[in-house]
């Protein structure tokens, strides 16, 4: 069955610890996630973003990630990721999402309130839960979310107060300083931003661009309120690079390659799942 993404949150925020939200666009994706998840006994988060709907529609991973975890008893939620367009949020609750992400970031502060506050009152309504976003994170190198070209622009503590008081999110995504993809310098995560965040809005936070963020930097952020960590990139170029040297040597039946691949966004998604439990 399918968790509540909020549910899952609130347990980690409470206990000072982070799960992992991993990018899923297909069948092998998704059951990589579920089955690291089973293995740790530890929930986890099959994100799904708009921008892969050329990979698969939203009743289509909806049915894969059911079918999944039918028989598994760990809790994972399917989220919708990164989504500007009020139209695909509400596609992706009907099709059966249990937390949609509407990214209202780049819009003007009160358009951003106002479009999200719109999302929230649908979803609440049918038990769903929603992130928001306030503030710019920059893209890196490889990435595959976020806009092109996006620069880091900070969230403002006061008014990250005042949107999820004027929006009743159940979750906030903030910019500290991670981007999306691979870092093309030295990363400057500000977790003096996220204290003060945390402090004032008393909502599990979440952190966008988990990929090669140094570990003192996850785990210091993981004691200021970030609950929920995005990760993505990481899990695509390992997997890629692995395929590369595996195929240098061998001439697999694809449904072989499949499975390898698998075993290769394992490696990295345990990595995360561990380094997120801050034990």
């Amino acid at each position: 069955m399918i968790a509540r993404m909020q549910d899952i949150l609130n347990h980690a925020y409470e206990n000072r610890y982070a799960v992992g939200a991993f990018n899923c666009y297909s069948y092998e994706t998704a059951k990589a996630v579920a089955r690291v998840a089973e293995k740790l006994n530890t929930p986890a988060i099959i994100a799904f973003g708009a921008k892969y709907l050329d990979n698969m529609e939203f009743n289509e991973i909806h049915a894969v990630v059911s079918a999944l975890l039918e028989n598994h008893d760990v809790p994972i939620a399917l989220h919708l990721d990164h989504c500007s367009k009020v139209e695909d949020v509400y596609r992706a609750i009907n099709a059966g999402f249990t937390s949609v992400m509407y990214d209202g970031s780049h819009l003007p502060f009160e358009e951003n309130v106002a479009n999200t506050k719109r999302v929230v009152e649908v979803a609440h309504s049918v038990g769903v839960s929603v992130e928001a976003e306030l503030g710019s994170i920059a893209t890196g190198l490889d990435s595959h979310e976020g806009e092109v070209g996006a620069l880091t622009k900070y969230t403002d503590p006061d008014k990250a107060r005042e949107f999820v008081e004027r929006t009743g999110v159940d979750c906030l995504a903030v910019s500290i300083g991670t981007v999306h993809g691979h870092y093309k310098g030295e990363p400057n995560i500000r977790l003096d931003i996220l204290k003060e965040i945390n402090e004032k809005v008393g909502i599990p936070l979440v952190l966008h661009g988990g990929s090669g963020t140094p570990e003192d930097k996850i785990r210091g952020s993981i004691d200021n309120g970030i609950a929920k960590i995005n990760v993505n990139t990481e899990i695509s170029s390992y997997t890629i690079e692995k395929t590369r040297e595996f195929l240098k040597d061998n001439n697999p039946h694809l449904s072989v390659l499949y499975l390898r691949q698998q075993e290769y966004m394992m490696e990295v998604i345990e990595r995360y799942m561990k380094l997120f439990k801050n034990d």
